[in-house]
């Protein structure tokens, strides 16, 4: 795989689509326990948009390895240590974004796992994990503008 450039509208349509599933989550009651949890939907909407805005922050990832770096990373870990060994995350973002690829694996693959209220603090306290990865790439991109593909 040759490295080339970064589909710069790739990016902001995955950034785009986090923000949305953000938006989504925060628009559910999630300052109340009690009510969060009084409602099934809010909890399967808070399950389904967390998974999906993680999983856009890994897609990201691996379109920036692959395409801007030649590097064919699959695993959700080795996303994040990849992004973190090229610089496009610094080491406590690397750590963190590897912490969301365990949390992916467990809404994917260990959902029976997952009980509402852990997903009620996880919404209600760390979306702001979220918004640093989110953010990180963004500064990366900024910084690196000639790495962009910028075409639509």
């Amino acid at each position: 795989m040759s490295p080339s450039k970064v589909s710069q509208r790739i990016v902001l349509d995955r950034i785009a689509w986090v923000d949305r599933m953000l938006k989504e989550i925060r628009s559910l009651p999630i300052s109340d326990r009690a009510v969060f949890l009084a409602e099934s939907r809010n909890v399967w909407a808070a399950e389904s948009c967390l998974r999906r805005a993680i999983e856009a922050l890994f897609d990201i990832g691996r379109h920036i390895l692959a395409r801007g770096f030649g590097r064919g990373e699959v695993e959700y870990r080795e996303i994040a240590d990849g992004l973190g060994a090229i610089g496009v995350l610094d080491a406590a973002e690397s750590l963190l974004m590897r912490t969301l690829a365990g949390y992916r694996n467990r809404l994917v693959h260990f959902y029976h796992e997952v009980s509402a209220g852990e997903l009620f603090e996880i919404c209600s306290r760390q979306l702001d994990d979220l918004v640093s990865i989110r953010g990180a790439y963004q500064r990366w991109m900024g910084s690196h503008p000639g790495m962009l593909d910028t075409a639509l």
